[in-house]
């Protein structure tokens, strides 16, 4: 079977992703700004308030609960 992708950047059905890679790694800092688009919102003066909030209210782990 011939494909355009080489044999290395194919995925394996059987590999699963490791768990360090699915993490936001919150200790590396958390900006309001990733907050409002991990929720999913648009940045405008009100969400980057309430991202201002929720951080000082929950730390920057509280990005773990947005993220898939």
């Amino acid at each position: 079977m011939s494909t355009s992708e080489p044999e290395a950047s194919r995925l394996s059905e059987d590999r699963a992703t490791p768990d360090s890679m699915l993490h936001s790694a919150p200790g590396s800092g958390v900006a309001p700004e990733d907050l409002v688009l991990a929720s999913g919102r648009d940045v405008t003066p009100a969400t980057l308030e309430w991202a201002r909030k929720k951080l000082e209210r929950e730390g920057p782990n509280c990005i773990e609960r947005l993220l898939p």
